[in-house]
């Protein structure tokens, strides 16, 4: 039996029975051909619904007492593999026949490629079906009903005309991957002229956040939708059916998986997501595997830090920060001028290391070109941290601010040997690195929850290239900062080699005060 949705918004069952449910249905199975190979069944048979598709088709297309459909928007989220792109270029063709004359039909996507495969696929079930091939006239980019005028195409964010659309039906493919609001925004405004319009978004879960920063449209809609499912908000035009692991389950587990996908041993072979889920472990990509088999929300579809991880060593509160050992902290710096931030960090020396963010200077909101990191405020910063803490070293990278780290030395000329430079080159990185993530996993590492840390650590992923391992941002997206990540991994790296200095506390277990050597 397949798994019932994590979420749902539920029509009433009178609405659901004088819906389109059953000529949907019939369409299908009687016109829309499997395009390609797989578990589903072989290319060119016509496509077997399952028993939870039937209940979605029907929940979908539910109509009101008064003979119009329920729902104008539908947000249907789906792991990879359980038959999105099919259902999406059904529910198109299905558009285009059955939404009057001069339907026009639109399959929308992030880019041009992806764009294409919902509008692939129905084309090439136009083409795979006789029946289908009389009535539509398939060109390249269009299919078109020559007898009602109906036209069928794809757009991306990429390129797109805001003119002249009059959508009946509009099918998102993957919303998550849309880089802004625009092209929702433009399907959402166009539809005022038409009667019963539909728009179907089926996607899997992604990133939280888009291009510029904030909160994605799809994660936004799946917010929302979660609302209206509880039903805290109160909004009946508005579908919404998510299938995903729960948070806190076990991505490991066979249960999990099957908890997700609803054509789990069946559209689905256990198999070959038990060997994905192996490769994503083996490659650091487990996020990607949340995103796409679980479809669970993550704050970075490339983090370095598997989702959830650093939010579990957050076990301090705000006055155990006081509480430093008597070897003292290393201070961590990384500095910029305007368009990075600066960021300043302590982390104490010892088996369990405590992480304290002691500043970040980033640039406001409104990211005016005017803004200069506040160098005067820094300095008194770390000025600051040398008479609040028993400093052992200052580990910096001296990129832009070696001028200030010569000040400040020689203000303290007793200090000046613990002012040490950490450039940031691949091969000093990759252990950095290495041991940060070890002592997360582990849970050795702790932390107050700070949420400029959190943020910082969730943007940052790992770049292999010829030079080797380094922790880098997303090119693609200046706002996401990492600089507050690359302090605390300097300053733990060197927290690590200071704890290497000093006599071990214990032989094999044995406190060294208790061992007597016998000979």
């Amino acid at each position: 039996m397949a798994s019932p949705p994590l979420f749902i918004t539920t029509p009433p069952v009178e609405d659901v029975l004088r819906g389109d449910g059953p000529q949907v249905h019939k369409f299908f199975q009687e016109r829309c051909r499997i395009t390609k190979e797989s578990l589903g069944g072989r290319s060119g048979e016509l496509i077997k619904l399952r028993n939870w598709q039937f209940s979605l088709d029907s929940m979908l297309y539910a109509r009101r007492p008064d003979g119009r459909r329920r729902h104008r928007r539908a947000l249907l989220g789906l792991p990879r593999k359980n038959g999105k792109s099919a259902k999406g270029s059904g529910f198109g063709l299905h558009g285009l026949l059955w939404s009057g004359d001069g339907a026009e039909v639109y399959s929308c996507a992030a880019d041009k490629d992806q764009a294409k495969i919902v509008f692939g696929v129905a084309k090439r079930m136009v083409e795979m079906d006789p029946a289908l091939s009389k009535i539509i006239k398939p060109y390249r980019d269009v299919l078109e009903v020559p007898e009602t005028g109906s036209i069928y195409r794809a757009l991306s964010s990429e390129a797109f005309t805001k003119e002249g659309l009059n959508p009946s039906t509009v099918i998102f493919d993957e919303l998550h991957a849309q880089p802004n609001d625009e092209l929702y925004d433009v399907m959402s405004n166009s539809f005022g002229a038409r009667y019963d319009p539909l728009m179907i978004m089926i996607t899997t879960a992604g990133v939280k956040t888009d291009s510029s920063g904030g909160e994605s449209i799809c994660y936004r809609l799946y917010q929302y939708g979660v609302d209206v499912a509880k039903g805290i908000t109160d909004d009946p035009a508005f579908f919404f059916a998510w299938w995903a692991a729960a948070e806190g389950l076990d991505p490991s587990l066979p249960s999990t998986w099957a908890a997700a996908n609803p054509g789990y041993d069946d559209l689905i072979d256990p198999e070959d997501l038990e060997a994905n889920y192996k490769q994503a472990v083996a490659k650091g990509t487990l996020n990607d595997f949340k995103t796409k088999r679980l479809n669970m929300w993550v704050s970075s579809s490339k983090a370095w830090l598997p989702d959830g991880w650093w939010d579990k060593c957050a076990t301090l509160d705000s006055d155990s920060q006081l509480e430093i050992p008597s070897r003292g902290v290393v201070l961590g710096f990384d500095g910029s001028r305007s368009s990075d931030s600066t960021a300043l960090v302590a982390v104490t020396i010892e088996h369990d290391p405590k992480v304290i963010v002691l500043g970040l200077w980033e640039r406001p909101d409104d990211k005016s070109l005017e803004w200069q990191v506040p160098r005067a405020e820094v300095k008194d910063a770390i000025r600051k941290a040398f008479r609040d803490y028993n400093v052992a070293e200052f580990a910096y990278d001296e990129y832009l601010w070696q001028d200030a780290i010569l000040e400040l030395q020689e203000e303290r000329p007793h200090d000046e040997e613990k002012f040490v430079a950490f450039p940031q080159s691949p091969t000093r990185f990759l252990s950095a690195t290495q041991r940060f993530y070890e002592l997360v996993q582990n849970r050795k590492i702790r932390h107050t929850g700070d949420p400029r840390l959190a943020r910082h650590l969730s943007h940052a992923h790992i770049r292999t290239d010829e030079r080797g391992a380094r922790l880098v941002k997303d090119a693609r997206n200046s706002s996401r900062k990492i600089d507050l990540a690359v302090a605390t991994v300097m300053a733990v790296d060197r927290a690590a080699y200071w704890l290497s200095q000093d006599p071990p506390d214990t032989l094999n277990g044995i406190p060294i005060e208790d061992i007597h050597f016998v000979w």
